[in-house]
């Protein structure tokens, strides 16, 4: 049954609000807790139980962190880097060029710091040497290294690491692993096949940050302390947030911690990244998925393939700023590109037909920096699974991303084994491929069909999931302060959304580009103000602009918006819908 009976709103969505044992729960908890009951509602849809209520608030990670030696060959993989530190030989650190694998090198070379030991960082150039190591920069690595660490990256990479002659090589990835592994010294990696699956969640840097528990444990044991770890948390969580990992079990708990480690501002990289990003607020998941994240990017996607990573690593604040400053242009130039290719996929995709199993565009000269890019914008418009491919003579670079219940990263790994493409990878919600261009349509064909087994392509507009009803004069800075404790927010634990029921709009107005500012309410109690972000490119614009004094449901999520020193609550606004008499 539809919430507040919007079965199609101007959005095209229907509205799903709590289950009756959903609301039973939240009840039961506020009795028992003194807690408000739009937060309980919001624990209660996760599945939190009244006398979990406060654990679930205030998660300690010395609870929730894993051992690290259940992952298998953790424990070789650790003493291996701990005799490189103690006889202090040559290490090389072979990392991924995205926020993930930047923030995995970082890792590992401030720890090596605090040791008065340094090691050589290589990333692999996106366009010349794509993802993962490669035959021959793992050769050249391998002549002047003792120990070769691959972090994001290598579980696939049979070739390149059979070249490193003479060098050790431990992966430390979270990719999906194929049937066999290489012949690496060891490969810690949640996502192996013989692995449980019970931390497949984790990104590389979480990782990497068990393999380091796991060093300075053994340091300790015997009788030599190891660098400090809990301050290397605001990278773990800039890894987890930036690379999309649900944010459930330990990955809140870190990184819950690792946020309040990057409001102390210490970090000289992340501190002249928030400042070109213009930050004035205290860290929160949204501003490492949607302001840090991308910056770190832009180097690979479209500069210097390394240049995330050094500024995360870098200790002066004067190189930092220098770095964060080229990050920031590369930024702009990647949205511009990738506006032109995003015009041009959507364009294709939809003469092809949007309502498939699978979405997908490929074009001649299409950037690689930014396919995967378009392709979260065409997966985000169908709620389909979609695929972006560039393409550089007859040999075209792609990358993919799936919706919830589809395995991307399985059925790409699928079509590489079947010899429709010449190598491809990942994980559940997204995928990367090379496909030659005379087997496009094929491997496109096969993909979608594997795809449909799995469900794809039969749902609508994706419904839009509500926590419950307020109304405006209970939107206050206090309650967004309250629900805020239940998070962080985004891939897995999707911040709550509340419905404001039959309000009449006080205001409306365009702004910005094609954005809607408005306020709302009832006929005799407060009124909120609302940001609609991009209202124009759709109905929602249009519709409540020009309201002539018909009443609405408005639905989205309640937040803080802080403005010349005053600290209010507002909605952003994400739909609504006509309120019938």
């Amino acid at each position: 049954m539809s919430f507040l009976g919007v079965e199609t709103s101007l959005t095209g969505r229907r509205w799903v609000g709590p289950g009756a044992e959903v609301e039973r729960l939240a009840e039961a908890m506020a009795q028992q807790t003194g807690l408000p009951l739009p937060l309980c509602l919001t624990l209660a849809r996760r599945g939190v139980a009244p006398g979990d209520a406060q654990g679930f608030l205030e998660p300690q990670l010395r609870d929730l962190l894993p051992d690290p030696r259940g992952l298998r060959d953790m424990e070789k993989a650790a003493a291996r880097f701990l005799q490189a530190v103690r006889d202090r030989q040559r290490i090389a650190i072979f990392a991924d060029y995205d926020v993930d694998g930047g923030s995995s090198a970082a890792l590992l070379i401030w720890w090596l710091r605090a040791l008065g030991l340094s090691a050589t960082l290589y990333v692999p150039d996106r366009i010349d040497e794509g993802y993962g190591p490669n035959e021959p920069a793992m050769r050249m690595l391998a002549e002047g290294h003792d120990l070769i660490v691959c972090v994001d990256c290598g579980t696939l990479s049979h070739d390149a690491i059979a070249a490193a002659q003479g060098a050790d090589v431990v992966i430390l990835d979270h990719h999906l692993g194929g049937e066999t592994l290489p012949d690496a010294l060891a490969v810690v990696n949640p996502n192996r096949q013989d692995e449980s699956g019970d931390l497949a969640h984790l990104c590389a840097a979480s990782v990497v940050f068990l393999m380091l528990v796991e060093a300075n444990r053994r340091m300790r044991a015997e009788g030599t302390p190891g660098p400090d770890l809990m301050g290397l948390l605001d990278l773990v969580a800039l890894a987890t947030v930036a690379d999309v990992a649900p944010l459930i079990g330990v990955n809140r708990a870190l990184v819950r911690q690792g946020l309040r480690v990057m409001a102390r501002r210490e970090r000289p990289g992340l501190v002249a990244l928030a400042d070109v990003a213009r930050m004035d607020s205290a860290p929160r998941a949204y501003h490492l998925g949607f302001l840090l994240g991308p910056r770190v990017n832009a180097g690979g996607r479209i500069g210097a393939a390394d240049l995330g990573a050094r500024l995360l690593a870098c200790a002066d604040p004067h190189e930092a700023q220098a770095m964060a400053e080229r990050l920031d242009h590369l930024n702009t130039e990647r949205r511009e590109i990738e506006a032109a290719v995003r015009d041009a996929a959507l364009a294709q995709a939809e003469a092809r037909g949007l309502d498939a199993p699978l979405v997908w565009a490929a074009g001649e000269g299409w950037h690689p920096g930014v396919v995967g890019i378009v392709a979260s914008r065409l997966k985000e418009a169908t709620n389909r699974p979609a695929i972006v491919i560039g393409f550089d003579g007859d040999e075209g670079k792609g990358s993919g991303r799936s919706v919830s219940g589809v395995d991307l990263g399985a059925a790409i790994q699928r079509l590489a084994s079947e010899g429709l493409l010449i190598k491809g990878g990942g994980h559940r919600m997204a995928a990367g491929l090379t496909v030659d261009r005379a087997r496009l349509e094929p491997a496109m064909a096969r993909l979608a069909e594997l795809l449909a087994k799995q469900g794809a392509g039969q749902a609508g507009p994706a419904d839009l999931r509500l926590d419950g009803m307020l109304m405006p004069g209970a939107a206050t800075p206090d309650l967004v302060d309250q629900l805020e404790a239940a998070g962080p927010y985004g891939a897995g634990a999707p911040a709550p959304r509340h419905a404001f029921p039959d309000m009449g709009i006080r205001f409306a107005k365009r702004v910005g580009s094609g954005h809607l500012k408005l306020s709302f309410g009832d006929a005799t109690g407060p009124v909120l103000d609302a940001i609609c972000f991009g209202a124009f490119d759709g109905p929602l614009g249009p519709a409540l602009e020009g309201h002539g004094g018909a009443r609405f449901h408005l639905a989205g999520r309640v937040e803080i918006n802080e403005w010349g020193g005053r600290r209010s609550a507002q909605l952003r606004l994400e739909d609504a819908a006509p309120a019938r008499d």
